[in-house]
């Protein structure tokens, strides 16, 4: 049990895992192994692994349709599952059978969008400190004065952690109402019905899960923390060298303050390069806040695209 329990919250710690399906596995394959993901391959899906953590974050099926979300993976400690349990029950949210795809562990139930969710008992992968903030990469010369990097010493840029998945919801205030009312997240910040950022009690970044709105449920990206700024940068060109020339970025966000490349994967929706976002120990009470909407994407970067905030789900 992590020390940064927060006495009396029942909630969950930790997004344990994604799934979605795909029309093609190998597609998906080098698209994760492009952005520095430890994919392994299992003939009917993929599971994606850092090369930094032992947790396996994420999981893609091939169903030969169009890309849709199909479950999330929330985690929580052993000892508050049974109340959070019963907290979903009292809400109204009616517990399900497991997704298909998803295993028999925990309980289920939908979320108001009709996403399967499953909460189980699970070790906590949602971080208990801030990333290490390690700026631009460095070298030192040979008289040991720091100096910037060789680009023909670089190497594939590959992220340490999941940080955040983002979803979209066709009302977000109502999809707020059942991650944080019945299962304990707690609100970062929000741009009014627009968007909203919610974090995980026992400690998280900023975001743990985000939600905004669209006309349907969907799955926009997922966030993965990498080890230095330049890896921002490096993490889009890596991308782009590699035929990924749609995306977002670099830039820096005004919500989470974090260092952004959204790099847009074959469907439509996006995997996003991340460094130094804003993190909330399990001590601190959060003063969530209303952004006015130019404040709700980015302090700079380039202009925002259409296609952006397309849910082709």
């Amino acid at each position: 049990m992590t020390k940064l329990k927060r006495a009396g919250a029942l909630a969950a710690h930790s997004v344990v895992r994604f799934a979605f399906t795909v029309p093609d596995l190998q597609e998906a394959a080098r698209f994760y192994k492009t952005f520095g993901l430890d994919v392994r391959e299992h003939g009917d899906h993929l599971d994606l692994y850092t090369y930094d953590h032992p947790h396996c974050w994420g999981k893609v099926f091939a169903n030969g349709q169009a890309k849709r979300i199909a479950f999330l993976s929330l985690g929580v400690f052993a000892e508050d599952y049974e109340a959070i349990k019963a907290n979903v029950m009292a809400k109204d949210f009616e517990l399900v059978a497991p997704h298909p795809l998803g295993s028999n562990e925990g309980f289920w139930v939908r979320d108001p969008e009709g996403v399967h969710v499953q909460v189980l008992v699970h070790d906590k992968v949602s971080p208990d400190e801030r990333a290490p903030t390690l700026g631009a990469r460095l070298k030192k010369n040979p008289i040991g004065v720091p100096i910037g990097p060789m680009r023909s010493e670089l190497k594939q840029v590959r992220p340490k952690r999941l940080s955040h998945v983002l979803l979209f919801t066709s009302d977000v205030n109502r999809s707020l109402g059942f991650y944080c009312g019945a299962l304990g997240l707690r609100m970062s910040d929000y741009s009014g019905e627009i968007i909203a950022f919610t974090h995980g009690a026992h400690s998280s970044d900023h975001h743990l899960l985000a939600f905004a709105k669209s006309h349907g449920p969907g799955l926009h990206h997922t966030s993965w923390t990498v080890h230095h700024m330049d890896d921002v940068g490096l993490g889009m060109e890596q991308m782009r060298a590699a035929g990924y020339e749609l995306g977002w970025g670099v830039g820096r966000h005004v919500i989470g303050s974090n260092y952004f490349y959204y790099a847009r994967d074959p469907w439509g929706s996006f995997a996003e390069f991340s460094y130094d976002i804003d993190f909330i120990d399990a001590k601190t009470d959060w003063p969530a806040a209303d952004y006015p909407a130019e404040d709700s994407m980015n302090l700079w970067g380039p202009s925002l695209p259409d296609y952006f905030i397309a849910n082709h789900e």
